[in-house]
């Protein structure tokens, strides 16, 4: 019914045509957020370690471990989300020529992310992680914007890809 009337009001009063080639506003896009998720998941993987087996858990070791492994999910969905994000809004042809590579590892991190949620496994998160930091190299290489790694200043303390803000 709200279709109807929006378009009879347009048949009179024309609205102004529009378009839009991204869901947010361009140049805002950075895969920090899925490194940090991935950092994260690794972390829970660290802590999860550190506590006792299941059949002698404490009360609050048991709930300490659902909410580990509540955040390694959610982080795991979250890398899958803001890599999704990026490839979806922000890889067009350019990209893809100059990283032809891009479709393969983005379809990778999915795949590597889910193994990450499925398992509590150091070397999967560590798996992905190497992944995400490849995404955010092409990413900003492909902004002319050179990069560096260096270990993270946190636990876990894993090599991450930085983005040498002064290149550009």
């Amino acid at each position: 019914m709200l279709a109807n009337l929006l378009n009879k009001i347009d048949g009179k009063r024309p609205f102004a045509e529009v378009s839009a080639h991204c869901d947010i506003p361009c140049k805002i896009y950075d895969p920090i957020t899925a490194q940090l998720a991935v950092l994260t998941m690794i972390r829970m993987v660290d802590l999860l370690a550190e506590l006792p087996e299941p059949a002698v858990m404490t009360a609050n070791q048991l709930a300490q471990f659902n909410r580990l492994v509540s955040e390694k999910e959610l982080h795991g969905c979250k890398v899958k989300d803001e890599v999704q994000v990026i490839w979806g809004d922000y890889i067009k042809q350019p990209q893809l020529d100059a990283y032809p590579e891009l479709h393969q590892l983005s379809h990778s991190i999915m795949l590597a992310a889910s193994k990450a949620k499925q398992h509590i496994d150091r070397a999967a998160t560590l798996d992905l992680l190497v992944k995400v930091n490849r995404f955010a190299e092409i990413f900003w290489l492909s902004k002319g914007i050179e990069v560096f790694a260096a270990p993270c200043p946190y636990p876990p303390a894993e090599v991450v890809i930085y983005p040498i803000l002064t290149s550009k």
